[in-house]
């Protein structure tokens, strides 16, 4: 059965360029009404401007799909809340928000200054949080909602220069995970997408013969699939230059010490044995940690 999105409303912040762009016309051209998000700024977040959100209207209405612009700054709730107000007035409803927007503001920690730090965390973290705490609740009583966080590569494993935005690209997974234990029973899925794309935002970080094959396309073909109404949720999915892959953080089994034997030194000398990754699992909640070391307290107790 082939995905379909019609009668579908979607939020896409971050649309008038680059990936964000790709994603809301891969869902207009699947059938869903669009919301083209996007301040207009530069890739610093520097700026405003209409032109580039309304030049994708224009393309969506141009092959006969619904689409309208808004100017939103992601990191001001009271202009997201007046976004979706206005979505609602239209078309009733939200269905999917994709987390796109992004901005950045590249330095060694050592020169970085503490307002660019603050500023790339309010668009990725707190941008991500204003836009999904305005849907939430529309989600909650439709009882259907699809939410996508956009990751990346720099925070969970690290990029040279990038400690603002790897910290805000890895605190959304952290946000995701506790989105999607509350918005289970009503049918919200939440996932993530860890894209790498030839963008304006990597255009300086990319050689020119690799970021021919990385094509925004190729990353929003994924986007389609975790906003379809059997998306998995709790997925990170990895995409780029056609190849698709999941991550997730797993944790060992580990050791236990008891009362007599807990010292540093004894964790130094079993380190072989917490590192063990042969029976390391994903954990589904925090609560399923303690319910581990709980577990081998009480089995300790009784042998």
């Amino acid at each position: 059965m082939d995905i379909d999105f019609t009668d579908r409303v979607a939020i896409i912040t971050g649309a008038g360029n680059g990936l964000g762009r790709s994603h809301a016309l891969a869902l207009a051209q699947r059938g869903a009404k669009v919301v083209v998000n996007d301040v207009g700024g530069a890739r610093d977040g520097t700026g405003t401007s209409t032109a580039a959100a309304d030049d994708v209207v224009k393309e969506i209405k141009a092959f006969g799909g619904e689409a309208f612009s808004h100017l939103a700054n992601v990191a001001n709730y009271e202009e997201v809340q007046d976004m979706v107000a206005e979505t609602q007035a239209k078309w009733g409803r939200v269905d999917i928000l994709i987390n796109n927007a992004g901005i950045l503001r590249d330095k060694s920690f050592s020169n970085m200054d503490l307002a660019d730090f603050r500023l790339v965390i309010d668009v990725h973290l707190m941008g991500s949080v204003n836009c999904t705490k305005a849907v939430w609740d529309i989600m909650r009583v439709q009882n259907y909602g699809r939410i996508v966080m956009t990751t990346s590569a720099s925070g969970m494993y690290g990029n040279f220069g990038q400690t603002n935005y790897g910290a805000a690209k890895m605190a959304v997974l952290g946000l995701m995970n506790t989105l999607v234990l509350e918005g289970k029973k009503y049918n919200i899925h939440v996932n993530a997408l860890a894209p790498t794309a030839g963008t304006r935002m990597t255009e300086d970080i990319l050689p020119m013969p690799i970021i021919g094959f990385m094509t925004q396309e190729s990353v929003s073909v994924g986007v389609l699939l975790l906003c379809d109404e059997n998306a998995p949720t709790r997925t990170i999915l990895c995409a780029g230059a056609g190849g698709y892959a999941t991550a997730a953080m797993f944790e060992t089994d580990g050791i236990f010490l008891s009362t007599a034997d807990r010292s540093p030194e004894n964790i130094r000398d079993h380190w072989e044995s917490l590192n063990d990754i042969s029976k390391h699992k994903a954990l589904q909640s925090g609560g399923k940690q303690t319910e581990k070391f709980v577990m081998k307290a009480m089995a300790h107790m009784q042998s």
